[in-house]
């Protein structure tokens, strides 16, 4: 969710045509699928109060060091979120064990300069605790926190209190297979609601139980439904995700005055700008529609990779898991196909029955009860299974076989995910 580059830089007035012309040829860049990269967002905690709120300046004191250039020896970028959290967000690696060897060594960095000031970065997927200020100034977050508090109050526990772990894996190419961005582009749908019931992690809020196994992803759902939800199915993602970005509202307008209100008119979409609906504003640009596009925030979002934005953070190192996961199962043919039948069921008999992909049901069950449900859960054990015996196939390193291994029998074959440890816990107190 960063702010981006604030340059007003003029790339020439478009229409309706080229704008979606432009959406589909930047956000789905196609070729064989072979990079991996992951983000991760944590909340940062004080080591020996857990409620106490961080200040702008003590996190900017720690980060600090890790800021300064090359501070991180295998280039992962640091950057801030509106309520205080930090996120790392790996380079793109030719292979799943580059890429978790390279954030792992870089989150030591990290983890060491943070404890050095007394801080904890935690990998839960809401703060269980802490109703932080939003810490960031930027004229970005002052438009976002304005739209959204329009909605009511989830746009704010959004920005300021939820963590998420972020997977990115490239589109495909053109062909009709497993390797084909199209096929890729439902099966990163269809993995959606199983991976957010395996991974749950945010059952807590600062009055006790929510209700609900993944706050974080309830929360993303109760906001605007038209950039947090997923587009409407269509066989060409390119035209399903034009017309989702071109529809949602204008979240912000950039001004030349960095200090100055961004805000966009009530119920403007993206559309409406292109067709003249706003006199008083200025002809959008394509720097403009890139930058609308930055502002939408679906569970898988084409940038001219796909970003896996559903899963909670995780505690400690399981950030491992999740990532190896969602890769293998995308990359691997034979993984990916069985990943494809199991989810099935979640497909099924709700909806177009052409729909390849879940329903919002689905996804409000998975958040809710993750694998309570009987479908979630079978889904979760077999892709589970799939993503090992694949990890297997291609002589993956032990690690990563080990912590995908360890985790699928602490949770998915007993019928838990993490945020079960979070209420044994509270009911143990």
């Amino acid at each position: 969710m960063a702010a981006g580059s604030d340059g007003l830089e003029d790339l020439g007035d478009l229409d309706e045509n080229e704008a979606e012309a432009h959406v589909r040829g930047v956000c789905f860049k196609t070729g064989p699928p072979e990079q991996t990269g992951v983000e991760l967002e944590w909340l940062v905690q004080d080591r020996s109060d857990p409620r106490a709120l961080i200040s702008a300046d003590r996190l900017d004191a720690a980060l600090a060091p890790v800021e300064a250039p090359g501070a991180l020896p295998r280039g992962s970028r640091i950057t801030r979120e509106p309520g205080g959290q930090v996120e790392l967000s790996s380079p793109p690696a030719p292979a799943l064990g580059a890429c978790v060897e390279a954030m792992a060594t870089d989150l030591a960095v990290l983890r060491e300069a943070a404890d050095r000031a007394g801080l904890v970065l935690v990998g839960k997927g809401l703060d269980p605790f802490r109703k932080p200020p939003r810490v960031l100034d930027h004229p970005r977050y002052r438009a976002m926190e304005g739209y959204f508090d329009r909605e009511g109050p989830w746009g704010r526990a959004m920005m300021r209190r939820t963590a998420s772990l972020q997977v990115n894996l490239d589109c495909g190419d053109d062909s009709p297979g497993v390797t084909g961005h199209r096929y890729r582009w439902a099966l990163a749908h269809r993995l959606g609601p199983v991976l957010v019931a395996a991974f749950a992690n945010s059952p807590l809020g600062t009055g006790g139980p929510t209700g609900w196994l993944s706050t974080r992803q309830a929360t993303w759902a109760r906001m605007d439904p038209g950039r947090t939800r997923h587009p409407r199915h269509h066989p060409d993602p390119g035209t399903a995700w034009a017309g989702y970005a071109l529809d949602a509202r204008l979240l912000c307008v950039r001004r030349p005055d960095a200090a100055g209100d961004w805000s966009a008119p009530p119920g403007l979409t993206f559309r409406d700008w292109l067709r003249g609906a706003a006199p008083d504003l200025r002809r959008p640009t394509r720097a403009d529609l890139d930058y609308h596009l930055s502002t939408l925030f679906p569970p898988v979002r084409p940038r001219g990779w796909l970003e896996l934005r559903m899963i909670d953070a995780q505690d400690g190192d399981d950030w491992i898991v999740p990532t190896v996961l969602a890769a293998t199962l995308m990359d691997d043919p034979v993984a990916a196909a069985t990943a494809w039948a199991a989810t099935e069921p979640l497909c099924a008999d709700l909806g177009d029955p052409l729909d390849p992909l879940p329903h919002d049901e689905v996804w409000r069950r998975a958040a809710r009860i993750g694998p309570a449900d009987p479908d979630l859960a079978k889904a979760a054990r077999t892709c589970f299974a799939a993503a090992e015996s694949a990890l297997a196939r291609s002589g993956a390193p032990a690690a990563l076989r080990q912590a995908l291994a360890c985790f699928a029998e602490r949770y998915p074959e007993r019928g838990r995910c993490p945020a079960d440890d979070q209420l044994d816990a509270l009911s143990r107190a």
